[in-house]
């Protein structure tokens, strides 16, 4: 699933078709990074996981978007629209790199996604076993911190 496109380093990035979330081209490509390559199955894991989101955790992560939207950005002149769907804040954001870090343990699938808003905002999300644990502008913190 990913392709890897720089395993020369420590750092290895790679790009994976994403099922929900797209990127400032709006395609579905987005880039995943890991910290070294004992980390590509795990990385696997964790883009299988992202792909398969149930429906109530990506509305929540849609409405802890929503909420960063309303809080502002440094785009003052961004309105966020009146939506029914929850999903419809997609349309204002996009998703550029996913960040894996070193398991804590074996059966822990945990990744952050990192994006930013139309109203000018970066903003990310972190999953813990298919749970959100996290939406805002402070997603690094949990890269392999301890909550």
């Amino acid at each position: 699933m990913i392709k890897w496109t720089n395993m020369q380093n420590e750092w290895w990035e790679g790009t994976f078709e994403s099922n929900i979330f797209h990127n400032e081209d709006d395609e579905p490509e987005l880039s995943i990074g890991i910290e070294n390559s004992s980390l590509a199955d795990y990385a696997e894991k964790c883009v299988v996981s992202l792909n398969t989101l149930q429906e109530q955790v990506i509305n929540e992560i849609c409405e802890g978007i929503t909420e960063c939207a309303k809080q502002g950005g440094i785009d003052g002149n961004f309105e966020l629209p009146e939506n029914d769907n929850v999903l419809d804040i997609l349309k204002y954001c996009w998703f550029s790199m996913v960040y894996v870090g070193t398991p804590e343990s074996d059966d822990l699938i945990s990744y952050v996604v990192e994006g930013e808003g139309e109203w000018g905002e970066v903003i990310g999300f972190a999953i813990e076993n298919d749970k959100v644990v996290y939406v805002g502008v402070d997603y690094l913190e949990y890269i392999n911190s301890e909550r």
